[in-house]
């Protein structure tokens, strides 16, 4: 069965990824004091960094 638009789209995919072990500490004291997961917090992350990049990028054209 083929799956629709919008569940292709919230499907998740698992990516391996190296931090140093100082950035890990501070992003895993960041998600405790956020009440997040440590994958939760890498998420909202770049989540976060994605939507500031198109809303800047709309006011450079």
């Amino acid at each position: 069965m083929e799956k629709n638009t919008a569940e292709k789209g919230k499907a998740k995919k698992q990516v391996p990824l190296r931090l140093s072990q100082s950035l890990y500490n501070e992003i895993a004291q960041w998600a405790e004091d956020d009440f997040r997961s440590m994958n939760g917090q890498i998420e909202y992350l770049l989540t976060e960094c994605v939507k500031y990049r198109k809303k800047n990028s709309k006011n450079k054209q």
